[in-house]
């Protein structure tokens, strides 16, 4: 994984582990960074070493507060239209990333930040973290998705509430309202549960978990017959070693050792 300015990468035990890292900055999101988001995924997919991303931010007080301001004031009709579709594209790479990709949300999620949690395949949050998209006090909406992700994991009614007051909820209501799997009290808590969840995914065969996260994210698209999704992905599964080595070890009473194949 080669070196980055605004994002630190670590790999431990096949798990990546990504920290968004402009502290001083409350580690928000700018073009720069989006496109380093970009590179290191598009490296993920075709990097079998790696099997499993957790995303944090640097320091206490924020996962990731927002997109930059700075650029957002500049941005005209025209290449605010290109600046929301590249920050969607990004984060469907996140979302359609076939290896399990875990956010662990520290401090202020807002905006930018809350749209790049919520593109992750879950969610683990601090006790202090505050979520919000809060795009509304800037006379803008959200833009990378976060109208479509909201308002699929937690409702329209709520989702709608949060979106047009700009209001903030913190890490109980969030897991409440189902955008947040797990609270713990502090990061170093929060970052092992991702690394338990994900050591348990990992001993689990990894084409079925890439399927089950296109099956998942199948139900949410317009035009796809998830069903029909998920029948496809189950007749994939039964032509591969790993189904053979699964139902072989059930059989057999041993446990299995997946390849992937």
């Amino acid at each position: 994984m080669a070196d980055f300015k605004n994002i630190l990468t670590d790999v431990k035990n096949g798990v990546l582990h990504l920290t968004i890292n402009r502290e001083d900055k409350m580690n928000a999101l700018n073009f720069e960074t989006l496109e380093e988001l970009k590179e290191i995924f598009e490296d993920v997919s075709d990097t079998k070493e790696i099997k499993a991303v957790i995303i944090t931010g640097s320091g206490e007080k924020a996962f990731v507060a927002g997109a930059d301001i700075s650029e957002i004031a500049s941005l005209n009709e025209v290449n605010a239209r290109k600046f929301a579709e590249n920050g969607q594209e990004i984060f469907s790479m996140i979302e359609n990333c076939h290896k399990p990709v875990i956010a662990v949300t520290n401090g202020y999620t807002l905006g930018g930040g809350c749209e790049l949690a919520m593109a992750c395949h879950m969610r683990i949050a601090t006790a202090n973290a505050k979520f919000g998209q809060p795009e509304v006090n800037l006379g803008i909406i959200p833009g990378y998705g976060g109208t479509q992700r909201l308002t699929i994991l937690i409702g329209r009614g709520k989702a709608n509430e949060l979106m047009m007051t700009g209001d903030m909820i913190g890490a109980e209501e969030a897991k409440n309202l189902g955008l947040v799997n797990h609270v713990l009290p502090t990061k170093e808590e929060a970052l092992a549960k991702a690394e338990e969840i994900i050591a348990k995914i990992l001993s689990k065969a990894p084409l079925a978990i890439g399927m089950i996260i296109d099956c998942v994210n199948s139900a949410f698209v317009p035009d796809e017959n998830g069903f029909q999704t998920e029948a496809n992905s189950f007749a994939r599964c039964v032509k591969s070693g790993d189904y053979k080595e699964g139902t072989s070890a059930f059989l057999e009473k041993r446990q299995p050792h997946f390849k992937g194949e």
